[in-house]
């Protein structure tokens, strides 16, 4: 019988809601640590430049700086106030050298804004006195001021800062950005380079595991040999595994046609044979039986993938509650909303449902009454359909739930007093996981056991 209305999708298990913890790749790992090295190195440079050339060119633009302070010093002093002038006049045009009075109201900047400042600074004070005063910038005009006296007279002399150095220019900035930018960009391609072979395996490994053998094969011809052994090997195994697939489903195929052609005998003997009708009809249902554990056993050793398409949810419940007939001892709800789809294989989502509900039918009656209720809803959400089918049944321990899905795994007599191969979820959730989605069981908590299904929605 069978009923609609709304049901309440319950809390959905953390196992179906969970996302895969994603951490760094392989590659941004390595290109991480190839970038750390290299600013590491980067650094070291910067450090072994200030200890190998920053201290020596500090100490010689104080010995270039004092001997033109000192030869201008001795220019302006012993000469008379004609040549004066034209000395000045030819310091400035000739040299790029200016001698001005220096003033007490003056406003400077000390020449102290770096390290290597700093240093020509230190040096210029020893080698001139301690009044020695060097600055960038005086009344707003700015260069390389060096403050000395003449007697009871004080001069400024300007120059240009390269006689320094570019202390407070950003030509080696700019070149140190530049290296630094391809030294990460040639991080990234030798981390690419590195990581590409393990990402080619990675894929023909997932590949393989979907069952496609053909597409697993891996180039044995790399240029590196570790790389290329463990190509080799790599798909030597697939050959292998392909080989044993290609053995099973023979194997299975043999196993089913022989099984079955003297089954269909028995069922003939008997139907025409056995005189008592209930013995009769005891040896139809053990031998129905062995052809659906024979049908069971086949179905979860089905090797070959899915076929995904968009399937409309409603009209497989449907025809999964026609398969069942009016079976009197269940009581179906359903609450999905119309027009909704799912990618999906149409035949074995049928198989899917049919199989919830006849699990369910079988081990989740309620103790009162002796029939099943079963409830099936189904919601979307993001990209995804959460579909739940549940009964009102006992339960199972919390022990013996993860173990549901085991293949020929029974649980406690309360939920297993049929008889059975014990595949039934196992072949549901190996089915969902060939579509590209997730399977899960659960108590619920107002009694009972939920399967909760989680599948791509369709278009």
């Amino acid at each position: 019988m069978q009923a609609t209305g709304p049901i309440a999708l319950e809390t959905i298990p953390a196992s179906l809601e969970s996302r895969p913890r994603r951490g760094l790749s392989l590659f941004w790992r390595t290109f991480l640590f190839l970038s750390l090295l290299l600013i590491g190195s980067i650094v070291a440079w910067l450090q072994t430049y200030r200890a190998l050339e920053s201290e020596p060119r500090a100490v010689q633009s104080a010995q270039q700086l004092a001997s033109l302070v000192n030869l201008t010093r001795a220019a302006l002093r012993y000469s008379d106030a004609i040549a004066r002038v034209s000395l000045i006049k030819t310091l400035a045009e000739e040299e790029r050298v200016r001698i001005t009075l220096r003033e007490p109201g003056d406003k400077f900047e000390l020449f102290d804004n770096d390290l290597l400042g700093k240093r020509t600074s230190e040096e210029l004070k020893l080698r001139l006195g301690a009044s020695t005063v060097v600055a960038t910038q005086v009344n707003g005009q700015k260069g390389l001021w060096v403050g000395f006296s003449i007697d009871k007279d004080s001069y400024w002399l300007q120059t240009d800062e390269s006689r320094v150095g570019p202390s407070k220019g950003s030509t080696w900035l700019i070149w140190l950005v530049t290296a630094a930018a391809m030294s990460l960009v040639g991080a990234a391609f030798i981390a690419r380079l590195i990581n590409s072979p393990l990402k080619q395996l990675s894929f023909a490994a997932s590949r393989m595991r979907d069952g496609d053998f053909d597409a697993s094969l891996l180039d044995e011809k790399a240029a590196t040999s570790e790389v290329r052994a463990v190509n080799i090997g790599f798909n030597r195994m697939a050959e292998q595994l392909s080989k044993i697939e290609q053995d099973r489903v023979i194997m299975l195929a043999g196993i089913s046609h022989d099984l079955r052609t003297p089954l269909a005998r028995l069922r003939l003997e008997t139907e025409m044979s056995v005189a008592d009708d209930d013995a009769r009809a005891h040896m139809a249902a053990d031998i129905s039986q062995l052809d659906s554990i024979i049908d069971k056993f086949l179905d979860y050793a089905r090797p070959e993938p899915a076929q995904l398409a968009t399937v409309s949810l409603s009209a497989v419940v449907d025809a999964a509650m026609y398969g069942l007939g009016t079976m009197q001892d269940m009581r179906v709800t359903i609450d999905i909303p119309d027009k909704l789809y799912v990618l999906a294989d149409e035949v074995e989502l049928l198989r899917v449902i049919s199989n919830l509900l006849e699990n369910a039918r079988r081990y989740g009656k309620t103790p009162e009454t002796g029939i099943a209720l079963i409830d099936i809803a189904a919601k979307t959400r993001d990209q995804w359909v959460l579909i739940k089918v549940r009964d009102h049944g006992m339960g199972v321990s919390s022990e013996t739930l993860p173990k549901l899905t085991r293949p020929f795994f029974r649980g406690d007599a309360a939920r297993t007093a049929a008889t059975g191969a014990g595949l039934g979820l196992a072949i549901v959730e190996k089915t969902i996981q060939r579509m590209g989605g997730v399977f899960g069981l659960a108590n619920t908590a107002s009694g009972g056991l939920a399967a909760h299904i989680k599948l791509r929605r369709g278009d």
